[in-house]
């Protein structure tokens, strides 16, 4: 048993250092002075500031932000409905098929999804004229198409392990159906909103093949820039960019651990 623990101990710390290593050099090679990313010439934070003073990087973040926050806000909205109608609605005619139109997006590799989407969008615009160009509008509403999936999935799954004698105990005293779902049903799922929230922002947040196909000319998200960028080499103020992103996301992780310590009941 000793040996066995031995083991698991060597083979996680192996494990750990293969994963982390590479992103404790990006952070420390974020203060090199130098402008080649593997020669180290002294700490420095001037590509913090050169960051700050990309415009080209400010603007695609504020992109990306701005179609993240709707995205995950848009998919929250469908895939609450979708979960709703798979878990409470028991046999309805079509099931089946939003079944399977629910789950696709997540299994269907981010290609396919944004080949088919442009196709769509390039459709569009040749039976409607709408829309006129690919921009922040299209990335936004393939987002959301992809999003939707992951929430409704959240949703569906906390509504299954909720107990349904609240709900039939509102009915019961005369509750009427929206009233039902407004203060009972859904402060109870306030969690799994909150969770499909932030891992749909993620997503959107993060994408790159997506918002490729969809976006159009001078509407590139951070990820794009960045790939671009790469593509020529890795400067030092990506090193700075991913440093912040990774700070952002450790801070918030914090923050989520430290209200979650709180709200657990004191056993005593």
């Amino acid at each position: 048993m000793k040996r066995y623990s031995t083991f698991l101990l060597i083979a996680a710390t192996l494990g750990f250092l293969f994963l982390y290593t590479p992103i404790i050099a990006l952070v420390i090679y974020s203060f090199n002075a130098s402008k080649l990313v593997t020669v180290w010439s002294g700490f420095s934070t001037q590509w913090y500031g050169a960051l700050l003073q990309n415009q080209q990087v400010m603007d695609a973040a504020a992109t990306s932000l701005k179609i993240a926050v709707i995205s995950a806000t848009l998919a929250v909205i469908l895939g609450t409905i979708a979960g709703f109608s798979l878990s409470r609605l028991r046999k309805f005619r079509g099931k089946m098929l939003l079944v399977g139109m629910v789950t696709a997006p997540l299994v269907m590799p981010e290609v396919i999804t944004g080949l088919s989407l442009l196709l769509l969008f390039v459709g569009m615009e040749s039976l409607f004229g709408w829309p006129a160009e690919r921009g922040t509008l299209t990335v936004i509403i393939a987002h959301t198409t992809f999003c939707m999936a992951y929430v409704a999935v959240i949703v569906q799954a906390r509504l299954s392990d909720m107990d349904e004698s609240l709900e039939e105990a509102a009915l019961d005293l005369g509750a009427r159906p929206a009233s039902l779902f407004f203060l009972i049903t859904l402060p109870l799922i306030t969690p799994a909103l909150l969770s499909g929230w932030l891992l749909a922002f993620t997503l959107s947040f993060d994408d790159l093949v997506i918002a490729s196909f969809t976006s159009g000319p001078g509407n590139s998200t951070l990820p794009m820039v960045i790939f671009s960028k790469v593509r020529l080499g890795v400067s030092p103020e990506m090193n700075a960019l991913a440093t912040i992103m990774m700070a952002v996301v450790a801070i918030g992780v914090l923050i989520a651990v430290w209200q979650l310590s709180r709200s657990k009941p004191v056993k005593r």
